[in-house]
């Protein structure tokens, strides 16, 4: 266990995540407190990755929910396998007709068979989803559940219990509390915004993009072989594209990609020819690649 939000820093540097004081505080206080952490910000800022670099630095598994619109329990938390249940009732017809016997009506039958439903409807027969496997882990995890504002709000209220309570309710099965508690991460890109009783039932961290020299020192880490004044360059460039009306602003992610090409490429500096052919990977719309290749000269600094 981390003893502070620094030296939660630290592991998270280890894992390849550069993260500011209050990102790691606040991350580190949603671990000791049991409490959710909801993560929001722009796209392609780091909020993801937060998770997977939370469970290298704590030795924990990562479990990941994708989110989106109609996701419902049945792909969250669990559902049933009939096709094994069936199966199973086949096998055991015998045994089926032999406890229906003398059955004077349908009624009468089922009553008799009754008390076989808890059999049928077992732990055996249980498919876990993200969710209850993240509840019945014997060891802690962290528990990603990504994008959450691309789900329905219905999905946001089926959460709460798990959030709060840090239980399921199954109804065939009762309630079932976490072995161990997971550590939730729920990230937003602002699709829609999320109810005033979710967000009560959280820590909040916002992540934006980062100062020019924050993501010169992520570029750093994420590329190797990529030189400090290189790195610079780009993220002073990527900065400016922002500031941009672009359809998608460049993300972290594609500014990290694109130190890479310029690497493989054997590039050791930012010039007008190189940025034209490599744009690609940074910009992801034609009309955004004509407009930053309009405004070349004031990105790269020459007018």
């Amino acid at each position: 266990m981390v003893a502070s939000g620094s030296e939660l820093t630290r592991a998270l540097a280890g894992a390849g995540y550069l993260a500011d004081d209050r990102l790691s505080l606040v991350a580190w206080l949603a671990l000791r407190l049991e409490r959710p952490l909801l993560v929001e910000g722009p796209a392609g800022v780091g909020k993801t990755d937060l998770a997977r670099a939370l469970a290298e630095a704590l030795s924990r598994e990562l479990i990941r929910l994708q989110c989106y619109e109609g996701l419902d329990e049945g792909k969250a938390l669990y559902e049933w396998d009939y096709a094994k249940q069936l199966l199973y009732t086949q096998l055991l017809r015998d045994q089926v007709a032999a406890q229906t016997v003398g059955s004077a009506s349908l009624a009468e039958a089922a009553d008799r068979l009754s008390d076989a439903d808890s059999a049928f409807f077992g732990r055996r027969f249980l498919i876990e989803r993200p969710l209850l496997r993240a509840m019945t882990s014997e060891r802690p995890v962290v528990m990603l559940i990504d994008e959450v504002d691309r789900a329905d709000p219905e999905f946001e209220a089926f959460l709460f219990e798990v959030l709060s309570e840090g239980q399921v309710t199954i109804p065939e099965l009762g309630t079932l509390r976490a072995k161990s508690a997971p550590l939730f991460v729920l990230t937003s890109n602002g699709t829609r915004d999320m109810t005033d009783a979710l967000r009560r039932r959280c820590l909040h961290a916002f992540v934006d993009y980062p100062p020019p020299s924050r993501e010169q020192a992520i570029l750093e880490l994420r590329v190797p072989g990529l030189g400090a004044g290189l790195a610079l360059k780009l993220a002073t460039f990527a900065q400016k594209a922002r500031s941009l009306d672009l359809r998608k602003a460049p993300s972290i992610a594609e500014t990290i990609d694109w130190a890479r090409a310029l690497v493989l490429l054997g590039a050791s500096a930012l010039d007008p020819e190189i940025v034209r052919l490599t744009l690609g990977a940074l910009v992801k719309h034609e009309d955004d690649r004509e407009t930053v290749e309009t405004k070349l000269g004031t990105l790269l600094g020459s007018k």
